[in-house]
């Protein structure tokens, strides 16, 4: 079962961000890596900043969240984690195909470039990277992060958004 994920799911959050989140220890820039990987002050930030949080639930426990955040009318996808005994086993595509089909809005989505595993996953749900020119516009206009990590970091875009809100550029749009 999806949901839409509430104060009482914080405790849950957390812990699947953090444990979702090993996947990139080693993977990601060493500068860039912190245990825990979120701390509750983090995420109590990102809640505060209008991230909304879905999860998907088994025998009665979050194993999977995924996060939304609007800006100017584009749809950001923000922290996808799932718990590591539960990953590819459909329920982050769950997550993505249910939060996808619930909006008519342009989507982005912000992962690490060196995540090949996550270029995959969303590669295979219809997005693209985008190229880096629109990358580095992008990550300046939706998002706040560190410049490191937006330097260790990959944009992609659905359809709509390569239509709309990148257009016709120069450089092709790769797919990894």
């Amino acid at each position: 079962m999806i949901r839409k994920c509430d104060n009482e799911d914080f405790h849950g959050l957390l812990t699947i961000i953090n444990d979702g989140a090993q996947a990139y220890k080693g993977v990601i820039p060493f500068d860039s890596w912190q245990e825990p990987y979120m701390s509750s002050d983090n995420l109590r930030d990102e809640i505060s900043s209008g991230i909304v949080f879905s999860g998907y639930e088994s025998g009665g426990s979050l194993v999977g969240v995924m996060g939304i955040q609007t800006r100017d009318g584009i749809l950001l996808i923000r922290h996808a984690y799932v718990r590591h005994e539960r990953q590819r086993r459909g329920v982050g595509t769950s997550l993505l195909r249910h939060l996808i089909n619930s909006v008519d809005k342009p989507i982005l989505i912000g992962t690490w470039y060196s995540a090949t595993w996550a270029l995959r996953f969303y590669e295979k749900n219809g997005f693209s990277v985008v190229p880096d020119s629109e990358k580095n516009r992008l990550l300046k206009k939706y998002w706040d992060i560190p410049f490191r990590q937006a330097e260790a970091s990959v944009v992609l875009a659905d359809y709509l958004a390569l239509n709309t809100i990148i257009g016709d550029t120069s450089e092709p749009i790769e797919n990894c």
